[in-house]
């Protein structure tokens, strides 16, 4: 699985390349995807939380 964004405000173009060769393993690279987002939204609620105090 590779991905990369190249602008820093992405468009609306995706830029996710997906390698799986069959279904078990797009659904684990799509659960890595997740994980890494709620932990990425996590550290940005706790970053809010400390500025805001």
């Amino acid at each position: 699985m590779s991905f990369k964004f190249t602008d820093r405000r992405p468009r609306d173009e995706r830029s996710f390349t997906f390698t799986a060769t069959n279904r078990e393993e797009l659904e684990e690279q799509l659960q890595t995807i997740a994980d890494m987002a709620t932990e990425i939204l996590r550290l940005v609620s706790d970053v809010r939380r400390q500025l805001n105090h």
